[in-house]
């Protein structure tokens, strides 16, 4: 502890009991996201990544790196030694057998022991991450058909979890919009059901449910966070509010934009508790998304820019 610290501390050690320094912060956070194959592969374009979860990030402050898929063990443990925290996208690469989820695999079994052993590391998945996580949690395909391919949802809180790490932070008109209004959209055809989730131990045990929905026949997990670990999963998108335009359900209300930022604020700050770094700044700079160009696609896909590699 410095010496100002100490005698700030003793200064007002008649008003607090304690004195708490303030810890550490990484203000120059750099979370990878990870890559997919696409369905027809050519030459440059054999994986990609949407451009909106990019943007989703850099509008909180941080910097991205490209997880590429099919990398040997020692590079994926060198990369996750440089980076603060990892996105897991939507898209519909398979979550048991492709490089997506060979990769997510790998970088999930990295930060259960960097966590174990006190080293923060942040995952989020979204949509098919989230999807992924319960199978990596759970080592079991746990998902069920549901009506929820391209349509906008408030959500349903479960009790206590406004004041989950997720959701604790946020305005209170934020959280009542979230209650109230459709401004989640979700894109997927199949979910974690309520039944399956409090049917499945290992789920039970590792994830606490904030959130559910219901395709009006099946209610499913929409929003969770882990118990002992900083890992997240939205079956809805949290980016798409903010920087996808192709689809009408995608909402755009001022409260859907607030949406995305705190959401992207949220796991920024978690990549700030880390601090992960590359070994030298030109290594760094090599591997940052800004050595690619994103394509203009929204014109034949849901996507308004993609980054191919």
């Amino acid at each position: 502890m410095s010496n100002f610290a100490l005698l700030f501390c003793f200064a007002f050690s008649t008003l607090s009991s304690s004195c708490t320094v303030l810890k550490k912060r990484n203000d120059k956070p750099i979370i990878g996201v990870l890559a997919q194959e696409v369905d027809s592969p050519q030459p440059q374009k054999a994986s990609y990544i949407a451009a909106s979860y990019v943007k989703f990030l850099e509008s909180a402050g941080a910097r991205v790196v490209p997880v590429m898929i099919n990398q040997t063990l020692e590079e994926y443990k060198t990369l996750f030694n440089s980076i603060n925290g990892i996105l897991y996208p939507g898209g519909d690469a398979s979550i048991v057998s492709s490089g997506y989820a060979n990769t997510a695999r790998i970088f999930y079994k990295l930060a259960i022991e960097a966590n174990s052993r006190g080293d923060y590391f942040p995952v989020w998945g979204t949509c098919l991450g989230f999807e992924e996580l319960t199978y990596l949690t759970s080592g079991k395909q746990l998902l069920s058909d549901t009506n929820t391919s391209g349509v906008a949802l408030p959500l349903v809180f479960t009790n206590g979890s406004r004041e989950s790490k997720l959701f604790k932070g946020f305005p209170a008109e934020v959280l009542d919009a979230l209650a109230s209004e459709p401004i989640t959209e979700n894109s997927h055809e199949l979910s974690l059901t309520l039944e399956s989730y409090n049917s499945n131990a290992d789920l039970r045990k590792f994830y606490n449910v904030l959130t559910t929905n219901s395709d009006g026949i099946t209610e499913f997990v929409s929003t969770m966070e882990a118990y002992g670990f900083p890992i997240y999963g939205t079956q809805w998108h949290p980016e798409k509010n903010a920087f996808e335009w192709t689809r009408p359900y995608i909402p755009h209300s001022p409260s859907a934009v607030k949406t995305t930022f705190f959401m992207a604020d949220f796991m920024v700050n978690e990549a700030r508790k880390n601090f992960h770094k590359f070994e030298d700044e030109e290594v760094e700079k090599r591997a940052l998304i800004y050595n690619y160009n994103p394509a203009y696609t929204g014109n034949k896909s849901a996507f308004e820019q993609i980054y191919y590699f």
